[in-house]
């Protein structure tokens, strides 16, 4: 099953929203604002991640590269701009 991955971050925990390809919200939970936490939390995951969402902010440069460079289609979004 392909899932997708949202990311709101702050600067101590990183909450998640993962969703199934039908919609269906599969699990929601907070982790620590780490690449390297974000990274086995996702990799505890069953199914494919086909994209991951990174709010934009001021820890999202770093956890991008992060979780870019594990080889994840990670992809940074200002909020105004997804919200319109």
């Amino acid at each position: 099953m392909r899932l997708f991955v949202g990311l709101d971050v702050s600067l101590e925990k990183t909450a998640i929203c993962v969703i199934s390809e039908h919609g269906k919200i599969v699990r929601e939970a907070q982790a620590a604002s780490e690449p390297e936490v974000l990274m086995r939390w996702l990799g505890d995951l069953d199914g494919t991640i086909a994209a991951i969402g990174l709010e934009a902010g001021p820890l999202s440069q770093w956890l991008h590269r992060g979780l870019t460079q594990a080889g994840l289609d990670a992809v940074l979004m200002e909020t105004r701009q997804v919200k319109g």
